[in-house]
């Protein structure tokens, strides 16, 4: 079988997770093998993401580490066997991996919440705000590689799913580019916080013992929370966060952080307000 040379985010989580199952049943590699009738090597294939595994097998697996939370089995399946081939995969080979994963993170996500501090999300960007933000990178990016990543941000930007942003007002007032730019950007905000699968709650600057400037984040809701994952950004990248522990932690933050911000109606009349004064 061909092993693939780079598996995605999602590919990889599956293996993870069948690998955290064999280690909460207490079996090696080699015993998770003999039960299926293979070899160690296979095992460690499918854990790492570098091959599939069939329906059959995946519950095969399961059954032999005894669990038994079907839902969590039945989207382990389903990740399995999805063979989407979505529009992000055109920039295969052309984008850096992470903005592959996040998009494909993205479709398959059955909701979303973000904490922007310094910026507004890709999600909700207009083109000259993401451009302006593109063009700050070091070291600088050529025409082409800017554009590239511009179209590809655009091209995700469909929001479907339940959406959550908490945003400072920080984020709000930094100028990435001019005036203009900056009021078509409020703008924007202010539309998309009309859908009814969209909540924008901003957090005032004059808010008082607010010192959670350091949670920044997207979360993203799996099919089941024990694939919930957290995006945050690294000096070269995206990491992604998974462990339960972790992502109750994260979970804990975001109520935080929702609970010190405005509630819709008074978040709408800050954004227009700013709005009014550039």
């Amino acid at each position: 079988m061909v092993l693939r040379a780079e598996p995605t985010a999602r590919q990889a989580r599956l293996g993870l997770e069948l690998r955290r199952l064999r280690e909460a049943a207490g079996l090696t590699a080699r015993e998770a093998a003999a039960l299926l009738g293979t070899g160690r090597v296979q095992i460690s294939h499918i854990e790492s993401g570098l091959t599939g595994v069939s329906e059959q097998r995946l519950r095969r697996l399961a059954s032999h580490y005894a669990c038994t939370d079907e839902e969590f089995v039945d989207a382990l399946v389903a990740m399995a066997t999805d063979r989407t081939r979505g529009w992000w995969e055109e920039y295969r080979g052309l984008l850096p991996t992470s903005f592959l994963d996040i998009s494909e993170l993205n479709h398959h996500a059955a909701f979303r919440r973000d904490v922007a501090i310094l910026y507004v999300p890709g999600l909700l960007q207009t083109e000259s705000y993401a451009r302006a933000v593109f063009s700050s990178r070091v070291p600088e990016l050529t025409q082409e590689e800017l554009e590239m990543r511009v179209r590809h941000r655009l091209a995700g930007q469909q929001i479907t799913i339940p959406y959550e942003l908490v945003i400072h007002e920080s984020a709000l007032r930094i100028r990435v580019s001019d005036r203009a730019a900056s009021r078509a950007q409020l703008t924007k905000l202010l539309e998309l916080s009309e859908a009814d699968n969209i909540t924008v709650r901003v957090i005032p600057f004059d808010l008082d013992g607010f010192a959670r400037a350091a949670s920044t984040m997207t979360y993203v809701g799996g099919p089941v929370p024990k694939l919930d994952t957290v995006v945050r950004d690294v000096p070269h990248g995206s990491a992604f966060i998974d462990s339960e522990a972790q992502l109750g932690a994260f979970r804990t933050r975001f109520r935080k952080v929702e609970a010190a911000s405005l509630d819709p109606e008074q978040s709408r009349d800050c954004i227009n307000r700013l709005t009014k004064e550039l």
